[in-house]
């Protein structure tokens, strides 16, 4: 696989999962350092939706239509990854970031 980088959107296969884990095969942003990627075996991805509702943080709203489901950050590994499908804007990436910020914070 190619060099991967922060703000890509990729087709993952995020199945198996467990209780109210987002699941299936579905788009997801990139969202780990690009250097960090070419070093490990493991990307830090968010899920995106076509039809979760916009939620301030949890669910943040991307130029297109899709939400990024904050909520949902998760850790795979890259063979979980499929076809490369686009790359989001640096608006919709630091919309996603500020989503995260507010989640993680103390």
């Amino acid at each position: 696989m190619s060099e991967i980088k922060r703000g890509e959107v990729y087709w993952a296969q995020l199945d198996p999962t467990i209780g109210a884990e987002i699941q299936k095969t579905r788009p997801v942003v990139v969202m780990s350092n690009t250097s960090i990627n070419k070093a490990r075996r493991t990307i830090v991805v968010v899920p995106l939706s076509t039809s979760a509702p916009v939620i301030p943080y949890l669910n943040v709203g991307l130029t297109g239509g899709s939400t990024a489901r904050c909520d949902h950050i998760r850790a795979i590994d890259k063979s979980r990854l499929g076809k490369k499908v686009g790359t989001l804007s640096s608006k919709d990436i630091d919309a996603i970031f500020d989503g995260l910020k507010r989640i993680l914070d103390k």
